[in-house]
């Protein structure tokens, strides 16, 4: 409770962050927490992904603002997943403080986001995009913010909102106060910055975003084998010690079960347990009754264990900074730790956008064979063999010199071994995994709104996605233009980015850029003109 108080924190608002499970302020929050309570300046600062950057500006925000049903904070962010992301956050943090924190983004009702605002909030979390939205039907209003934040910052300028927000920054009073938060410090951000900031303090973090202890990888797996290459995994370290993170409360008492059948000592963890449940769960854990677990994230939250030996992805995080956060549980206190993240065909381009976003390196590695599960075992039981030897019990000598007696001293060993372990090296209990074959398959085409009517031509529409979504341009192939749209095709992987990158920027309501819905080469002037006919149905529909 110190450590939090002497940045500022009331007393009052520390037992929500200790009912969380923080034990102490993260460098971003050291550093920015108290100019954010006791000065009047500007912040720009430069922290990672997965570093408390909500908590950093969200509990100032809690002890500041008073309820008085007017927007006194806009929080900007890139996706519609951070805003739900930011805005739980900050409610979690509040704990039983009447502040009312709202999100607004594409994709969700307007009318019911209509309703909250009307009802009266203190603190807006949203998209660029819906923001301007309501902003210019009148259903928000801006003229009591005090604080204006933007949170992943060079995100949301390699996103194309840099206009956006510039529309969205008018709308609020000249005396409030500007807080950018961003993983990088581009040319662009310093810009916006000198145009849009008084005077501000700069502050930048030394940690890193993930711990160098930490070794990371990933396997590529058909979801119908994921069970049983968690089970390889689990099987070939001896000393496994591990948290595995599922999507759902299902699929977590799903995997339990299955691994509780198999033998290994597991259990889940999810919001459906009760407290006295749940504490029972982790206990086991933390004493090492049970060496997997098996939880959701929310569930995971408040678990601080030091010693884990691996984090597993059961599947493949929503978004970077999940995948932060989980992976930051292993690596610690100067022990080695190992996080592995389970990619089926259909996620490349998941695991792709994390690998840049997050700006890890996550390597392949190739799913373990059942020989070197086998060799494993068999090292750990010859060590396990000779301790016994060094301390054997001198009752049991005299039956093994009547076993030798006469016979192959050889023959009498693999007899036991056969009897002891026979069925542990039995080929049967591993099924044989499916190969992954990646080929042309793994290419995605691309619907690019925009065509030779828009003035584009296929280097102009390979420079533009080359410069939104930083793709490089060799990687963007069979750009095809017609008069009112265009294609292109990238690797799934690359196509995962820059729908990511393309996801706000529209053409009408649509996303200027979408997965192509024909597969087909479009190469007929009869096909073209029915699909040209199909776009301007739409138009006029929508």
């Amino acid at each position: 409770m110190e450590n939090f108080r002497k940045l500022g924190i009331s007393d009052e608002n520390i037992y929500p962050i200790l009912e969380k499970g923080f034990k102490a302020p993260t460098e971003i929050q050291e550093l920015t927490i108290p100019v954010l309570l006791e000065n009047n300046v500007d912040i720009i600062a430069q922290a990672q992904t997965g570093t408390g950057k909500t908590a950093a500006f969200g509990l100032p925000l809690i002890e500041k603002i008073e309820e008085n049903g007017k927007v006194q904070a806009l929080i900007l962010a890139p996706t519609r997943e951070l805003v739900i992301q930011v805005c739980d956050e900050i409610n979690s943090l509040a704990g039983k403080n009447k502040l009312s924190v709202i999100s607004i983004y594409g994709g969700q009702s307007i009318d019911v986001q209509f309703k909250k605002l009307r009802k009266g909030v203190s603190v807006v979390v949203g998209t660029p995009g819906r923001v301007l939205d309501h902003l210019k039907r009148g259903t928000l209003k801006l003229d009591n913010v005090k604080y204006f934040i933007l949170d992943e910052a060079d995100e949301m300028l390699n996103m194309g909102f840099v206009e956006d927000i510039e529309t969205i920054f008018n709308y609020t009073p000249e005396d409030k106060r500007v807080l950018l938060f961003s993983a990088t410090m581009p040319h662009r951000i310093q810009k916006l910055a000198e145009n849009y900031m008084g005077r501000y303090k700069f502050i930048k973090t030394k940690t890193n975003l993930t711990t160098n202890l930490t070794k990371q990888i990933y396997y590529e797996v058909h979801e119908k084998d994921k069970f049983d290459v968690l089970s390889r995994i689990i099987d070939i370290n001896e000393d496994f010690y591990g948290l595995i993170f599922c999507q759902t409360k299902v699929e977590v008492d799903r995997l339990a079960n299955r691994l509780i059948e198999r033998g290994y000592r597991a259990e889940g963890l999810h919001g459906d347990l009760s407290q006295a449940q749940r504490e029972r769960t982790l206990s086991k854990f933390r004493h090492k009754h049970i060496n997997v677990l098996i939880a959701t994230d929310v569930a995971a939250r408040g678990i601080d264990i030091t010693d884990l030996t691996h984090v597993i992805n059961y599947s493949v995080p929503q978004n970077p900074e999940i995948y932060v956060h989980r992976i930051g549980r292993t690596g610690r206190a100067g022990k080695q730790g190992v996080s592995i993240t389970f990619v089926t065909p259909a996620e490349y381009g998941k695991i792709e956008f994390i690998k840049r976003i997050a700006k890890c390196d996550i390597k392949r590695k190739p799913l373990p064979k059942i020989e070197d599960i086998f060799k494993a075992k068999k090292y750990n039981i010859t060590k396990e063999i000779f301790k016994i030897m060094e301390k054997s019990d001198s009752n049991l000598k005299n039956w093994a010199e009547e076993l030798l007696d006469g016979n192959d001293p050889v023959e009498v060993v693999t007899a036991i071994l056969q009897y002891s372990y026979g069925k542990i090296f039995d080929e049967n209990n591993y099924k044989k995994l499916s190969k992954i074959v990646r080929g042309k398959d793994d290419r995605a085409r691309l619907f690019f709104a925009k065509g030779k009517e828009d003035g584009m031509t296929k280097q102009k529409i390979v420079n533009f996605i080359s410069e939104k979504a930083g793709t490089e341009k060799k990687t963007i192939e069979r750009v095809e233009v017609y008069d009112n749209f265009s294609f292109i095709t990238v690797s799934e992987s690359e196509a995962e980015v820059i729908l990511h990158r393309f996801k706000n920027i529209k053409n009408g309501r649509r996303s200027i850029i979408e997965r192509a819905k024909q597969r087909k080469r479009i190469s007929n002037t009869k096909e073209v003109k029915s699909v040209k006919y199909r776009r301007k149905r739409q138009s006029a529909t929508s």
